[in-house]
C-alpha cells in the first residue's frame, strides 16, 4: 500500500503569513485535510503532521515523518511577498533532488497551473523539513496569500484544486483517479397489480410536487 506523510505548514502559534485576517496556517489544514480524504479513498495510507489548529515544530513534523518509511512527504504552504506585487504556484524540492521527487513536483505543479494559477516553476531550496525527511519530499506553494486573485482562486475553485493535487500524487503512484459518485436514494410510494391505480399515485405525487414515475417490476 502507498504511503504519504501530509504536512500542512504552520498552526497554533505560528499562523505563517497573514493578510486582512487570512491565515495561511488555516487555509492549508483545511486544504491538506481534504486532499488526504482524497488520498485515503483511493486506498492510500495518509498520514499528517497535524490535523487541528496546533503548534508543531519542524523538528516534530520532521519527526513524525521519520517513524515510517513513506513514498512521498508533501508539505503545504502559501506565499507571501509584498501585497498584491506578486501571484502564482511554485513547488520546491531539496538541492539536486532525485528524478521522483522532481516528477512529482512538475506533476502537481502542471496541475495547479491548469486550473489557472501563475507558474512560478519548481525551484529547489534548502527547507529543514526538505532537507531531513527521509521519504521524496515537496514544499507546494499555492499561491500567494497576499493577492486577492490568488486567493479568489483558491476559495473559488477549492474543490477543483484538491482533484488537481490528489490526481498528480496519485499518478505518481502509479494509481488511476476516479471521481466519486454521487449516491442518489429512491422513495417507493407503492406497489400496484393495476396500472390504473399506480397511475393515481403518480398524479398525487405530482400534485404534490414531487418527481415520480412508474417503474415496472415483475415478481417471480
Amino acid at each position: 500500500m502507498a504511503k504519504i506523510c501530509m504536512d500542512a505548514g504552520h498552526g497554533g502559534s505560528d499562523p505563517g503569513a497573514v493578510y486582512k485576517g487570512r491565515k495561511e496556517s488555516d487555509d492549508v489544514l483545511s486544504l491538506s485535510k481534504a486532499i488526504a480524504a482524497e488520498l485515503r479513498r483511493h486506498g492510500v495510507a495518509v498520514d499528517e503532521t497535524r490535523t487541528k489548529d496546533e503548534t508543531v515544530s519542524l523538528k516534530e513534523r520532521v519527526n513524525i515523518e521519520k517513524r515510517k518509511n513513506y513514498d512521498y512527504f508533501i508539505s503545504f504552504h502559501r506565499n507571501a511577498f509584498k501585497p498584491e506585487a506578486a501571484k502564482g504556484v511554485e513547488i520546491y524540492t531539496y538541492l539536486k533532488p532525485k528524478a521522483k521527487t522532481k516528477a512529482l513536483a512538475e506533476k502537481i505543479q502542471t496541475a495547479l497551473v491548469g486550473i489557472g494559477f501563475t507558474n512560478r516553476g519548481v525551484k529547489e531550496a534548502n527547507f529543514y523539513v526538505l532537507r531531513e525527511t527521509k521519504a521524496p519530499a515537496v514544499l507546494v506553494e499555492v499561491g500567494f496569500i497576499d493577492n486577492t486573485s490568488d486567493n479568489r482562486l483558491f476559495d473559488s475553485k477549492r474543490e477543483e484544486i484538491i482533484k488537481a493535487i490528489a490526481g498528480a500524487i496519485l499518478s505518481q503512484l502509479g494509481i488511476k483517479y476516479t471521481a466519486n459518485s454521487q449516491t442518489l436514494y429512491r422513495v417507493m410510494a407503492g406497489s400496484f397489480k393495476e396500472r390504473e391505480n399506480a397511475q393515481r399515485q403518480v398524479e398525487k405525487l405530482k400534485q404534490a410536487g414531487f418527481d415520480a414515475t412508474i417503474m415496472i417490476f415483475n415478481k417471480p
